[in-house]
């Protein structure tokens, strides 16, 4: 029996929400000793090697329209990665990660601000749920200090990256978007990974070459599962990576996962999917990189 596309584009943005998850459980790893922004910045610079290697994605790469809408995506999106790889050094990586993708509330925020989308009204119902879920994981930890405000303006940068995307609309290619979000992430993160630079271990290699493979994985998966599955579809199954990356620190890592966390858990991922399913119901769908948050 033969899988329609569109089953067969679900089961790819699954994947491609599992491989998220597995990322930021290696990123975890790799920054036991190494800081975050060399993670992030060895991640970027892996991740640069499939246009660089293959000509015709590289072509592809070289084509686009509106240079300064890029230019916000990468500079944005390389923020959104610099922060969420330091909260993921310094804090548990599930509430990291938890944080990092409340990014479609920020995102939503923000193209009605700056580039005038109407958001519908209903949206500020699930909207302080998923804040409430928020406050009662922060609240569950042991401590709350910078590490989780850092995790939360991963997730405002990938929003405001986002917005600039949904401004350009579908104008630009996967891998003109890809590639200068690979870059100008490279660049973004150079100045602090190199001024904490320490040479990996041959053991540390591992887990940075398994951060960078999962995340070129997960994101290719996005952009090729993105021809069948709508916005709202692919908001709701990003959110797989949450779980995923908290019962890796759970049983891998031996990361507290309290029955506190557990409910905030719960209430945030409601809140956003409520968010992302109210927002969708006003625009049309728009590409992966636009509804993805930035890893």
């Amino acid at each position: 029996m033969k899988t329609s596309p569109k089953n067969r584009a679900l089961l790819l943005m699954t994947a491609s929400a599992t491989f998220f998850g597995f990322m930021a459980f290696f990123a975890k790893l790799a920054s036991a000793r190494l800081s975050g922004p060399q993670v992030a910045m060895i991640r970027f610079a892996i991740g640069l090697l499939p246009p660089l290697l293959v000509p015709r994605y590289r072509r592809a790469a070289m084509k686009f329209e509106r240079l300064d809408l890029l230019f916000l995506r990468g500079f944005f999106g390389g923020i959104a990665v610099l922060c969420y790889f330091l909260a993921i050094a310094h804090i548990n990586v599930g509430v990291a990660t938890l944080l990092n993708y409340t990014a479609p509330i920020f995102s939503g925020t923000f193209s009605m601000l700056f580039i005038g989308e109407k958001v519908n009204p209903r949206v500020l119902i699930p909207m302080p749920i998923a804040f409430l879920g928020i406050m009662i994981v922060v609240r569950a930890q042991p401590s709350f200090g910078k590490w989780e405000l850092v995790g939360l303006t991963s997730a405002i940068c990938s929003g405001a990256a986002v917005t600039a995307m949904r401004r350009a609309r579908r104008g630009e290619n996967s891998w003109s978007v890809y590639t200068s979000f690979c870059l100008l992430g490279l660049f973004t993160c150079a100045p602090l990974g190199i001024a904490t630079w320490r040479n990996p271990t041959h053991a540390e290699w591992t887990p940075l070459v398994l951060t960078s493979l999962f995340a070129i994985g997960a994101q290719l998966l996005l952009t090729f599962s993105l021809r069948w599955v709508d916005a709202m579809t692919v908001g709701v199954i990003s959110q797989i990576a949450v779980p995923i990356s908290m019962i890796l620190g759970a049983t891998l890592l031996n990361e507290i996962l309290s029955p506190m966390s557990m409910l905030g858990t719960l209430l945030t991922i409601s809140g956003v999917v409520g968010v992302v399913y109210i927002t969708s119901l006003a625009k049309p769908a728009v590409a992966a990189n636009e509804v993805a948050p930035e890893s």
